[in-house]
């Protein structure tokens, strides 16, 4: 018998698995926050701290370190015998690396997967909502299974994508939670020289975030685009622009990337003639 090749893992999927999570950073904490909230059982242990000693008795290994980490980790759980003296699966949180990354670790009675959950994980003291994100999962099938158990106990949509583009998938997860991001400090930047405090600018687009995140969700795109430029209103934007070069002009290139980028969403839309929108175009072109 091969004995690098997983055998099938039989659990009950009705029974609460046991959680030990490798990485007490952004992820694994709220991973964990998450998963204790959902009444699992769940071990926490800092990537600081090293490897446990002993056998990790768990059904469920977690890996939420660094990318480069990954494979060392895997390496050391198969050297150190910390795994597969019981079944087992072992899985990495990482967007851009597929199960291989664990080969390592692979075994008769370790499964691996991929288990990247598409959720902006901003802070170790804040754990961002779970319920409806989704969890991209690859890998042997009892550790996909072990997977999706636990997504599905925490609410979130499992999936798994054939053939997927893994570093395009990361690529595009980290343009809308950074890029979102990066969007949100400007707009605190502008709404700070119209006046409005910090704080109270953040309270303000945090709202307004989510009911573009709501409008996304449930409408797709280009449904959820709204503005002047869905509204063909050529004025309307180049007044936005006109106030951007006098309170923040380094905004500028910002802001005209934004509504070029919108500009073929609204045509699809067709709300306005195309004349337009071909004026928004002028608009643009002449900053």
């Amino acid at each position: 018998m091969d004995s690098t090749r997983p055998s099938p893992i039989h659990r009950d999927d009705s029974a609460l698995p046991e959680v030990f999570i490798y990485g007490g950073g952004k992820v694994g904490r709220g991973l964990a926050r998450a998963s204790r909230d959902a009444g699992l059982q769940v071990t926490l242990r800092p990537a600081r701290d090293g490897l446990p000693a002993e056998p990790i008795e768990a059904d469920l290994v977690i890996l939420a370190v660094r990318d480069r980490d990954i494979g060392p980790c895997a390496e050391a759980l198969r050297d150190r015998r910390l795994v597969g003296h019981r079944d087992a699966a072992v899985v990495h949180c990482a967007g851009a690396l597929g199960p291989e990354a664990l080969a390592a670790v692979r075994g008769r009675r370790v499964a691996v997967a991929q288990m990247h959950p598409m959720i902006s994980f901003a802070s170790p003291a804040f754990a961002p909502f779970l319920e409806r994100g989704h969890l991209h999962i690859d890998g042997d099938p009892a550790a996909v299974r072990a997977a999706r158990s636990l997504g599905v106990r925490l609410g979130m949509a499992p999936r798994t994508v054939t053939g997927l583009d893994r570093v395009a998938y990361h690529a595009a997860a980290g343009l809308v939670a950074n890029g979102a991001a990066a969007l949100a400090a400007a707009g605190v930047d502008l709404l700070e020289r119209a006046g409005v405090e910090r704080k109270t600018a953040a309270e303000m687009l945090g709202p307004l975030l989510r009911t573009v995140a709501d409008n996304v969700e449930v409408l797709g795109v280009p449904d959820a685009l709204t503005g002047p430029v869905r509204r063909g209103d050529a004025a309307g934007v180049a007044r936005h622009l006109e106030t951007l070069r006098r309170l923040a002009p380094h905004l500028v290139p910002f802001y005209v990337a934004a509504a070029a980028t919108q500009l073929p969403l609204a045509r699809a839309l067709g709300e306005a003639p195309p004349d337009a929108f071909d004026a928004i175009q002028q608009v643009l072109d002449g900053t």
